[in-house]
């Protein structure tokens, strides 16, 4: 099968870097939100919660990871789960004060997402 751009090397690091924004943004909203007594464990505790997440629930035979999966998620399970983290990072940098930095990293998204067509549509038929 020919894979698009959703497939290629450039656009799956350019995912991999969204990917670690999305928990830097966690982060920093888990720092502004939590209590002051427990910010330094909330911001470790809150990106890696969302980290597991992600690593765990995936679609079987995604050639934009390995492929294999710890629980087989449906494709369009995945697809959303995709979305919470992506634009739930660029949500919660909002919800941190950086509104701005918000909207371009949402931004940002939509036109990656448009990009990437073809692994979106394969998510929705796996």
């Amino acid at each position: 099968m020919s894979y698009g751009y959703g497939f290629r090397p450039l656009a799956l690091a350019v995912r991999f870097v969204f990917e670690l924004v999305a928990l830097v943004c966690f982060g920093l909203w888990a720092w502004a939100a939590g209590p002051a007594s427990l910010r330094y464990v909330s911001v470790a505790a809150v990106p890696l919660a969302v980290a597991v997440l992600w690593a765990v629930f995936a679609t079987p035979d995604d050639a934009s990871r390995s492929g294999g999966t710890v629980i087989a998620t449906p494709g369009p399970l995945r697809f959303l789960l995709e979305l919470a983290v992506f634009f739930g990072g660029a949500a919660a940098l909002y919800a941190a004060g950086s509104p701005t930095l918000a909207v371009i990293l949402a931004g940002a998204l939509v036109v990656y997402h448009l990009l990437s067509w073809d692994r979106v549509l394969w998510l929705l038929r796996h």
